[in-house]
């Protein structure tokens, strides 16, 4: 049986990964799994956010409401809201989108820099930047005051975060085409806070309308990636000021790029970090404790926090790390 959008079949473990799917029920709770494996054939009501460097909330949502849209907003994030999938396309033709007054972003990824919460005049970077939303949603949140660094590596996404960011009026980022991974060396103990949504195998958007989105996975997949975000998680901390924090996310669900990273980092850095409890999430947003293991990091790991998949939302986990020394 094949899904289709009118017709999206709970027979996942015939389409996404089997072994994908056997991890995922690892890690989380048995009242969520269903859920969380009906959100991967789920079709998903488009989220935008809108940019407040350019226009006001208020305005806009009026100028959409007039288009003919239909809002709905997003609980706990005052300038996003979404629109049924059906209306999509119509969205990305408005001169809303076109002007950089909107941007289309995942609920879920708008919580990264709620979280990490950057205030007007500190020194923030986001080491692992394209294409752009995050970085965005952060220069309005700082009001264009401060400084605001983006980091992307890929030659491709770097022009298209620029773009992005030019059109959305942030002023205030410069954009650097490096790779993040050397940043903490050339630029030490310089940021009061540090986003890294690092790279990953990508497994909160799984689609099973779109075989592509999962094709490639595999677990060896997933141990390239942890191996990559353990060297940025690393350099990030050596580029934070000692008292600042760097904010770890990712859209998978993986113990080896969540968990997995965050205790080899302790390990590795021992009393000169410690892990904050995650606040200030949406109520409406289903969360789960990390998977903390045994051991004396428990209580650590504890404070991690897995995002839930769920029919209007990806999955993402987030980690907070207080650089102490």
């Amino acid at each position: 049986m094949t899904a289709t959008p009118d017709n999206p079949t709970p027979d996942l473990a015939a389409q996404l990964p089997e072994r994908f799917i056997e991890r995922l029920r690892a890690v989380i709770p048995v009242e969520s799994q269903g859920d969380a494996l009906a959100s991967f054939s789920a079709i998903k009501p488009t989220v935008f956010r809108v940019n407040t460097l350019q226009a006001a909330a208020a305005k806009v949502r009026d100028e959409l409401l007039a288009l003919g849209f239909t809002l709905s907003p997003i609980g706990g994030i005052d300038v996003a809201f979404s629109v049924p999938h059906a209306q999509r396309r119509a969205l990305t033709q408005t001169d809303a989108v076109s002007d950089g007054r909107i941007y289309i972003q995942g609920a879920a990824s708008m919580l990264a820099p709620l979280v990490l919460d950057p205030r007007p005049g500190e020194s923030v970077l986001d080491l692992c930047a394209a294409p752009g939303g995050k970085t965005l949603m952060m220069a309005a949140m700082m009001g264009n005051a401060g400084t605001l660094n983006a980091v992307e590596p890929g030659k491709t996404r770097f022009f298209k975060l620029k773009a992005n960011l030019d059109r959305g009026g942030a002023s205030m980022v410069r954009v650097y085409h490096t790779d993040g991974r050397q940043v903490g060396r050339k630029t030490p103990a310089r940021f009061d806070r540090i986003l890294v949504d690092a790279p990953c195998a990508g497994e909160a958007r799984f689609n099973t309308h779109d075989p592509a989105s999962y094709a490639d996975w595999s677990e060896k997949k997933v141990a390239r990636c942890a191996r990559v975000q353990k060297a940025l998680l690393r350099s990030a901390l050596d580029a934070v000021m000692p008292g600042g924090v760097v904010l770890y996310c990712t859209c998978s669900m993986s113990v080896e790029e969540n968990e997995g990273v965050v205790k080899h980092t302790l390990k590795r850095m021992g009393d000169a970090i410690a892990l904050e409890p995650v606040r200030d999430l949406p109520a409406a947003v289903a969360t789960c404790p990390a998977q903390a293991g045994d051991g004396p990091l428990v209580d650590a790991l504890a404070r991690c926090i897995r995002v839930l998949p769920a029919k209007t939302h990806d999955a993402f986990f987030l980690a907070l790390v207080r650089r102490r020394v």
